[in-house]
């Protein structure tokens, strides 16, 4: 099966893209709209795209086509541009639609907020898979041979650890810690109430 068009409507989806659409709607809803913190390594940003991040794409985040990438761009994010970035860079390389829905959601919004190879490095550890940061069919086996909720709560661990060992720790700390712990409700309550999501 083919991964899941993030452009399409949201009518009869499959598993694989009702998982994508609501583990996007879920950290759009953490990430917010536009913010310029000045302690944010990433610069500004809007729906969770930085300007760090869309610098990195070259000119496709070059939205009012002036030539460069700069704040003006990450002013005209709209959830529609930030959810084909997302798909492509962040869920697609992880293969969530393989994943169990609580790991593939911790594993995503930790690429978003952390960056993908750390995300998947994170997935491979706490499967006891090979880090190498290229989830693949040995990492998915070992995801299902371990079990979605000693995976999840392992990527959780690894996430706060690194994320407390931060120089901006003191600015952005309790607002992760939030995070993550919207994160738990959001990846196992949605399990439960779907059986078409596969939890394990």
């Amino acid at each position: 099966m083919s991964p899941p068009d993030p452009d399409r409507k949201p009518l009869a989806l499959s598993d694989r893209d009702r998982a994508f659409i609501i583990a996007f709607g879920f950290v759009l809803g953490q990430e917010g709209g536009f913010v310029d913190h000045p302690a944010d390594p990433g610069g500004a940003t809007n729906h969770g795209v930085s300007l760090r991040y869309a610098r990195s794409k070259g000119r496709l985040v070059d939205l009012n086509r002036d030539g460069d990438v700069d704040a003006d761009d990450i002013r005209l994010v709209t959830a529609d541009v930030a959810a084909a970035l997302y798909f492509d860079d962040f869920w697609a390389p992880l293969h969530a639609w393989d994943l169990p829905y609580p790991v593939a959601l911790a594993a995503f919004d930790a690429a978003i907020n952390c960056g993908t190879g750390r995300a998947a490095r994170w997935l491979q550890a706490a499967a006891g898979a090979v880090q190498d940061g290229a989830v693949g069919p040995r990492t998915i086996a070992a995801v299902t041979a371990r079990g979605a909720a000693a995976v999840y709560a392992e990527i959780m661990a690894l996430r706060m650890v690194h994320h407390a060992g931060l120089p901006t720790w003191r600015s952005f700390g309790l607002g992760w810690s939030r995070r993550l712990a919207r994160l738990g409700i959001a990846a196992w309550s949605e399990t439960i109430k779907s059986l078409e999501i596969p939890t394990v």
